[in-house]
């Protein structure tokens, strides 16, 4: 049975924990963390839960990539990949949220210690995906961003439809049809996070941990192709 590509995988657990997030922690933008200067102001008029988690979830984010950068670098200077190094790393976190999840969830998005320690966590791990994603798997679109992937798919699109010249429109089918499956990958993770959070609020936070193991096992196929 083949895997699904590194990037698919990665692409789907982004909107899973983006979305979980989202619903169990009062609107915790976990991967799309500039979303959260939104959702803080929301918060602070209406008087909602949740504001020192989407206060501090960018600079948690910030400080959690250049530390990992900081990982990769050494690690290269060694002649080590920190594609799989920096995986485990992701995985570690998932796997802590999700036993928080077990011992102390649902979360209902209040302003308790461990759903503060658990936000901060899922930032810390959506932040190893995005600069794992962005220095090491540049030729694949992002997988916890999806708008500027919407626009360069509108772009090409368009150059389809009005270009003339054979080899441009080639190169946009293909940029479009990679991008698309990163977009609906993305949003089938939005989509069955929702369902878990609905029917499993607790067992939910388990597959993104099953989908991090996978991608351990899907970085090895890669590297060996």
């Amino acid at each position: 049975m083949k895997l699904p590509s590194l990037p698919t995988l990665l692409s789907f657990n982004g909107g899973y924990v983006d979305t979980l997030g989202f619903l169990s922690l009062s609107g915790l933008f976990t991967a799309h963390v500039t979303g959260n200067f939104v959702t803080l102001g929301a918060t602070m008029a209406h008087g909602l839960d949740g504001a020192w988690s989407k206060l501090l979830a960018l600079p948690m984010f910030c400080l959690v990539v250049f530390t990992s950068r900081l990982v990769c670098l050494k690690l290269q200077s060694r002649e080590v990949s920190p594609i799989r190094p920096m995986l485990v790393f992701e995985l570690m976190l998932l796997a802590a949220v999700a036993v928080m999840a077990l011992i102390y969830g649902p979360f209902r998005g209040d302003n308790s210690n461990i759903t503060f320690v658990v936000a901060l966590t899922l930032v810390s791990a959506m932040a190893i995906q995005n600069g794992l994603h962005k220095a090491h798997l540049a030729k694949a679109p992002p997988s916890t961003l999806m708008t500027g992937t919407t626009t360069q798919i509108m772009l090409d699109l368009a150059d389809i439809l009005a270009n003339s010249k054979s080899g441009e429109i080639a190169a946009a089918k293909a940029r479009v049809k990679k991008m698309g499956t990163a977009v609906f990958t993305f949003a089938v993770g939005c989509g069955v996070a929702a369902a878990g959070f609905i029917f499993a609020p607790v067992a939910a936070f388990s597959l993104p941990v099953i989908l991090a193991v996978i991608t351990l096992f899907a970085s090895s196929a890669e590297a060996e192709s």
